[in-house]
């Protein structure tokens, strides 16, 4: 059966991955970026998630299948923040009633290994309470000081995966039949990891940093192949979970905790 998916971030990376395996399997795919794409919206704006909606509404004729919340940054400023955890939100949100129109709804976004490291408290707790104006405050205040603004990526994904085990049990996803889980990549190879793996001595830093001893870092479409399958209707019981395509890097950082 032909399903209904919608991608966001797909014109790079693991996003355009996705969108690729979609088309190749024979799937309907609205691509969402902010360029280059079916629906061209900022998701840092608030205008840009409402249109976002709007847009896939019309495309969909008001129903989707599935939905894959990609679309991300990884720089040290508060568009980060914007985009990775309230514009991520905000596409799930948005769009579960028109899941909520599908005989097999999936739902499917994308945290970080990076999620595992120390955040910064402050953001972290304003991003659990949504309120978007004190954690840009905060990403601010972070990205003026070289030393903080690393905490920004991470902290926004340990809050992202926060939010999927906070709401995939409610009613409204879980209660509705709507799974709702994670993926936590480690270094995956794409345009936004380019800098960080440009070089032989890049790779060696990275590599210590963020240990992956089953193959080292990978390809975009590793993590597309994990992405589809918990957006298929053969996924019908897992419930936010937080799912590590990391190498080994939870093994190693965590070792015997699991969680």
């Amino acid at each position: 059966m032909v399903r209904t998916n919608v991608v966001t971030g797909s014109a790079s990376g693991i996003g355009k991955a996705t969108k690729e395996l979609l088309v190749e399997r024979g799937q309907r795919v609205i691509g969402v970026d902010i360029a280059n794409a079916d629906v061209c919206v900022d998701l840092s704006t608030v205008d840009g998630r409402s249109r976002l909606v709007d847009e896939v509404r019309d495309l969909s004729g008001g129903s989707v299948d599935a939905v894959f919340a990609i679309a991300g940054l990884a720089t040290p400023t508060p568009s980060t923040v914007a985009v990775n955890y309230f514009g991520t939100v905000a596409t799930l949100e948005g769009l579960r009633p028109l899941l909520a129109q599908s005989p097999a709804p999936r739902a499917v976004l994308v945290s970080s290994m990076a999620a595992l490291f120390p955040p910064d408290e402050a953001l972290l707790d304003a991003l659990l309470a949504g309120d978007e104006s004190a954690a840009l405050a905060r990403a601010v205040q972070l990205a003026e000081n070289p030393d903080t603004g690393g905490l920004i990526y991470g902290t926004a994904k340990r809050a992202l995966s926060r939010w999927v085990r906070r709401t995939a049990p409610r009613p409204e996803w879980a209660g509705a039949s709507i799974p709702l889980n994670a993926i936590a990549p480690g270094v995956v190879l794409t345009p936004m990891t380019a800098d960080l793996t440009a070089s032989d001595e890049a790779r060696q830093q990275l590599a210590q940093l963020v240990p992956m001893p089953l193959n080292g870092f990978f390809e975009p479409r590793d993590a597309a192949e994990l992405l589809v399958w918990l957006a298929s209707e053969q996924n019908a019981h897992l419930c936010g979970q937080i799912i590590y395509i990391d190498g080994g890097s939870d093994a190693v950082m965590r070792g015997d905790s699991v969680w």
